[in-house]
C-alpha cells in the first residue's frame, strides 16, 4: 500500500522561497562571521562584512571602521580585509594587512568560515 503522501508533488512553491532564502542567508552570515571574527582575532583590519550581492539595502559603520552591509541578493557574502593585493596599504596600517600575517594566521582566517 503506497504512503498517503506519495503522490504529492515534491516541487517547491513560491511560498517556499522566502524561508529558503532566509535559511541560506543565515548560513552565509554564520560562515562569513567566522572569517570576520578570526581576522579580527589575528589583528587583521576588516574593511567590509557583506551579506549578499548587488544593490546595498542596509549599511552601518562599526566602531572599528568596518562597513557592514546587507545587499539585495542574499546568495553569498564576503569579508574584505586590508590587503596589499587590493592596492597600496598605508605604512601605519601595514601590520594590520592580511598578507603581513604569518601563514598559520592566514590559514586560520580562511578556514574559519
Amino acid at each position: 500500500r503506497p504512503h498517503p503522501h506519495a503522490c504529492q508533488s515534491s516541487r517547491m512553491s513560491l511560498a517556499d522561497l522566502p524561508p529558503f532564502l532566509f535559511a541560506v542567508a543565515v548560513l552565509i552570515a554564520v560562515h562569513e562571521w567566522g572569517h570576520y571574527r578570526m581576522a579580527r582575532a589575528c589583528g587583521v583590519k576588516v574593511l567590509r562584512f557583506s551579506i549578499g550581492f548587488g544593490h546595498v539595502l542596509w549599511r552601518r559603520i562599526g566602531r572599528d571602521g568596518t562597513e557592514f552591509t546587507l545587499s539585495a541578493l542574499p546568495l553569498g557574502g564576503y569579508v574584505r580585509m586590508l590587503d596589499e593585493r587590493d592596492g597600496p596599504v598605508p605604512v601605519q596600517q601595514r601590520d594590520q594587512a592580511f598578507g603581513q600575517r604569518p601563514l598559520r594566521q592566514r590559514a586560520a582566517i580562511v578556514a574559519a568560515g
